[in-house]
């Protein structure tokens, strides 16, 4: 097993009576993309505070690279890069200069070809000179991952960076991480609300809700293709319901109501419920699949949103 660089254990942390996080738990692994997932208010920006020592949390336990963050603060942040919201420079200096600025104010001492290099890799070497005030949004989330690199940092945490971004910009930032994992051996806590985000970019993921954990993985296996929820429209859904339970003894039925059924089974099997269902008469009108933890999530954000 590769070495453990995050561990968090039953993370707790109140404001006043509200519990922005309640029972938090996942580990991060040396060379993870790790998603830290959960629609908007389940608590991962609180979260990340505490990790990043921000805020203190009111229970629990907070290791990084193997020490307690509680009693090794200044090592551990010695070692972690971040971003929390957006990233904010001096937007009448250029990109040079703001780098250089926060390089001073961090003791990192990092001299003007190391900039140069960290701009270059981030896709802003044209653009050193020019003022951040002339800069997207875009341009400005690969500034802070350059500043983030600063003092050379094993562990970078970003919360939430593709948001407000375009979608060239969404895909500038992804490769830029997953460039930051190949090419400079980083490992990458990054947090997101979007589902199809975290499967394209991280390999292990944790679901939050309501400040707690959800479920903990690896993408690929949490994310099975073949696992499907299937809703079929279909005429005399009760007799078909039955009939399913009676010939497909690996399908289960999740729900039903007169035209419609939901159903769990393997993606190899739908050409034949369906060939099947069609040869005994039923009029199907339509089928629509769903990975499993796909239709899990966003019935968890559509109950976030009702409450």
């Amino acid at each position: 097993m590769s070495e453990k660089i995050i561990e968090v254990q039953h993370l707790s942390k109140r404001f006043g009576t509200f519990d922005a996080v309640k029972d938090v738990n996942f580990t991060v692994y040396k060379g993870d993309v790790f998603g830290f997932l959960g629609p908007n208010g389940a608590g991962k920006s609180t979260s990340i505070r505490c990790l990043l020592s921000l805020i203190q949390a009111d229970r629990g336990e907070i290791k990084i690279f193997g020490q307690s963050l509680a009693s090794n603060r200044s090592h551990i942040l010695a070692r972690t890069g971040s971003i929390i919201e957006k990233p904010d420079f001096y937007k009448y200096l250029s990109a040079y200069q703001n780098l250089a600025i926060f390089s001073r104010i961090s003791g990192a001492n990092v001299s003007r070809k190391e900039i140069e290099a960290m701009l270059d890799f981030v896709g802003l070497a044209a653009r050193e000179q020019d003022k951040v005030a002339g800069f997207s949004h875009g341009m400005k989330q690969r500034l802070g991952i350059a500043q983030t690199l600063l003092h050379q940092p094993d562990l970078i945490i970003l919360d939430e960076p593709t948001t407000g971004l375009d979608p060239q910009g969404i895909i500038d930032i992804r490769n830029l991480i997953l460039r930051l994992r190949d090419e400079q051996g980083k490992t990458v806590l990054l947090s997101s609300h979007l589902l199809a985000e975290m499967e394209l970019i991280a390999n292990r993921m944790v679901i939050i809700n309501k400040g707690k954990t959800l479920v903990e993985g690896e993408v690929a296996q949490l994310l099975n293709a073949e696992e499907l929820v299937v809703q079929l429209e279909i005429d005399k859904a009760a007799a078909a319901k039955q009939w399913i339970a009676d010939h497909f003894s690996n399908v289960e039925l999740i729900s039903s109501t007169e035209h419609h059924l939901e159903l769990a089974m393997d993606k190899s099997g739908v050409a034949e419920l369906n060939k099947s269902l069609v040869e005994q008469g039923f009029n199907i009108y339509a089928i629509e699949s769903k990975r499993k933890l796909e239709d899990y999530f966003i019935k968890m954000l559509k109950a976030d949103v009702v409450e």
